[in-house]
This record gives structure tokens, sequence and C-alpha cells, in this order.
């Protein structure tokens, strides 16, 4: 049974939501945070990325950074940009991109059902990138980016959702930049708030889909929050974060690119024939391959396009994990014979997401690496199915479009 409740969230005043909503935290540097406020005192990023508003040369890490973070929140208070709202609510958040909707419903989930594993997870996380987002909550005393969230489908809520949207206005609702519509509505009913939580009642599971590292942290501070409060009854705001959650019917994974920077000692002709031993290998020509079928891949190497596929016996087709087309990549080819055990930390391996075309993969392999692999996308199933089964997914396993936006949606912890 999954605890999912209404909060009283902090957000923009309508005609600053557009202004405030920001890409997260974690998908720019701070060279390009800078860049994308110019012209915009309110934008959400002046919270998640302080350090845009500090010295040049400003450690990243320093309480300095966690305290502007907190002041820059204030002020978008202070200033009558962002308001907190009098009742507890649910909220309604959609997404159009290129056509594609998701619909998904703001509330916060519990850090109970985090530890218990009610809330599953597929990834591990690392402790410098937990610190960073553990101070930043800690200093905020707030949530600032939401957790991505899915579960199994409930025809009900779909269905509740369907009728509050189509017989409400929206709050909010703009495009951003980069041609994604966002729409919002306030569920403020009473009734139809219980009901929303009631019928999560239902839902066994809450599955991760990308917010491991936002997640832990929250958790973590709720947790430290308990320790400064022992007289606490579970039900202080401290207890819970902020997430959206999202029906799995409505999600999308794109595929999640490799690209490596040298073949480890061998010649081109050295590595295509080591690599045929456990793939099929096909020349394609100059024109991109996208992979259109699992175990499949495109391999660029030389300025020539291949489709290569995994013989039979390379994998495990009953574990969930070694089946994964990120793992059969990783276990016979990236491991053996490019030498790149660990994916997370070696310098000569590198990550493009799905949502910068196979051009971005031409583009690093005559640029900065020699070699890029296309991938087909891991599957909403495959993920549900490692996390249920309490398995991790390789990293870099997975990536999701339309990015939640931050700044539209704040849980304070008190």
């Amino acid at each position: 049974m999954a605890i999912f409740r209404p909060f009283k969230a902090v957000r923009p005043v309508p005609e600053f939501a557009a202004k405030v909503a920001a890409l997260p935290y974690d998908v720019m540097n701070s060279e390009e945070a800078a860049e994308m406020v110019k012209g915009n005192p309110y934008s959400f990023l002046h919270v998640d990325k302080a350090e845009i508003d500090l010295p040049a040369g400003t450690d990243l890490y320093s309480e300095q950074v966690y305290l502007k973070a907190k002041e820059n929140m204030e002020k978008l208070v202070s200033d009558g940009v962002c308001k907190q709202d009098d009742e507890d609510r649910f909220y309604i958040y959609r997404q159009i991109m290129n056509g594609r909707a998701q619909t998904g419903l703001v509330g916060c989930v519990s850090i109970d059902d985090y530890i218990n594993n009610v809330i599953k997870k597929h990834e591990l996380t690392r402790a410098d990138k937990e610190a960073d987002r553990i101070n930043h909550v800690d200093y905020c005393d707030a949530n600032t980016g939401p957790i991505f969230l899915t579960y199994r489908p409930q025809e009900k809520l779909a269905s509740l959702l369907n009728d509050w949207k189509e017989n409400h206005a929206p709050v909010y609702d703009f495009v951003t930049d980069d041609g994604i519509g966002n729409t919002v509505w306030v569920v403020d009913c009473e009734k139809t708030i219980a009901e929303i939580s009631a019928l999560f009642k239902n839902v066994d599971y809450l599955y991760i889909a990308d917010g491991h590292h936002r997640a832990a942290s929250a958790v973590k501070v709720g947790l430290k929050r308990r320790e400064q409060f022992p007289e606490f009854d579970g039900n202080e705001e401290f207890n819970f974060f902020l997430a959206v959650l999202f029906d799995c019917n409505e999600l999308e994974i794109m595929d999640y690119n490799r690209v490596m920077k040298d073949l480890n000692g061998n010649t081109e002709e050295e590595f295509i024939a080591k690599i045929s031993e456990k793939f099929t290998v096909e020349k394609v020509g100059k024109h991109a391959y996208k992979p259109e079928k699992a175990h499949t891949f495109g391999m660029l190497l030389g300025g020539e396009w291949y489709k290569v596929e995994a013989k039979e016996g390379t994998f495990d087709a009953n574990d969930p994990v070694a089946a994964l087309d990120v793992s059969i990549l990783q276990n016979n080819l990236i491991s053996p014979i490019l030498g790149i055990d660990d994916p997370r930390t070696d310098k000569r391996i590198d990550f493009v997401g799905g949502i910068r075309g196979l051009a971005e993969l031409e583009r690093r392999a005559s640029d900065d690496m020699c070699l890029a692999f296309s991938m087909y996308p891991t599957t909403l199933r495959e993920l549900m199915d490692i996390a249920a089964a309490g398995k991790l997914m390789p990293p870099k396993s997975t990536w999701f479009e339309p990015k939640l936006l931050s700044g539209l949606f704040i849980h304070r912890l008190k």
C-alpha cells in the first residue's frame, strides 16, 4: 500500500509560472545555467544552481551556495512571485512533447515507503551527489525538485484525472522555449483529494523512474529531522517528499547511447574481429543506423555505420538484468574488449541521451571520441520488473523526456 498525500505547495502565481519554471539542476553545468537565466531574475535556476549568483570560482559545494539558494527561494515568496497555498492540494501536471502527452499527479510520498521498499529503486547512488542534494534540501528546508515516480495502471485513477481536466480550467498553461507544453490543474475538492489518496492504497508499489539521488537525499534529510525532533508523530511534513506520479502507460523511455574514446590498443580490423565472436557485424554504410529491436545495436566506427546483433548464448534470457541491451553490450564488448569495467567512473566512455539524436553520436565520434553505439531503448516493463525483483540496472540505462520542470511546486518541510 502506497502512501500519497496532498500538500500546501509553494508555487508561482500564474503570471510568473513560465518565468520561474526551469529545467532540473542536473541537466546543465553552471556556465550553461548562467546563460539560461540572462534577463530572467525569476528562473528557479537561481535556487537550484545558486552558484550562478556568486563570484566565479566559488566552490559549488560550499555553504555559501546553499545559503544563497535558500535566500533566493525565500525572495521569490517575499517578492510575490511565488505563494503558498492555504490548504492541502494535489496538482495534475501534463506535459506535451512532439504531440505525445504525459500526465502525472503531484503530491508527497512517504520516506518510510522508501525505506521499506514500497518505493522501488533500480539504480545505485553516489555519495558525493547525494551529499550535494542533502545540503540543498537541508538548508532550503524544502524539496525543490520533484522525484519522477511511476506505477502500474489504475483505471479509476486515470478516469478521475481525465474528468478533472475536462471540467476544470488549468492554473498554468505555457510552452517552454524547447517547444514543450506544460499545463497544471489544482485539485481543490476535499472529496476528490480523499478519493485520490484512497486509490493509492490499492497500489502495491511505486517505482522511481528518474531522480534516485534526489529521493535518497530527501529521505536522509527527513531522517535527520526525526533526530532533531524526537517527539515527531509521523504526520510532520519532513516525513514526506515531493513527487510526480505517472501511470506507466503515460511514459516513454528513450535510448541512452554510448561513445568511447579509443579501441583499447586495437586496430579497427582487430576490434571488429574480436566483437564478431559474440555479435554478428554488418556494414550498413554512411547513413546512421537506429536499432529497430532489442539485442541489436548501431555502431559507428571510422566514419561507417554497422548493424551489430548479439548472438544466441551471449546472455541469460531468464535474467532480467543480464538480458538488458545495456548489459549485453557492457558484458560482451565494453568490458572485455575495451577494458571499461566501471562505466560510472571511467573517463573513456560517455553517454548521450536519445533526445540529442544520432547526429550527436556522429559529431562526438569525429571530435573527442572514436566509437559510438546507438541503443534500443529499455522498456518500462523491464524497469519495473527489475526493480520489483530487488535488482539493479546498469548505469545510464534509461533516458526520460520531457524532463519535469523545477520551480512549479515547492514542498516545505515544516
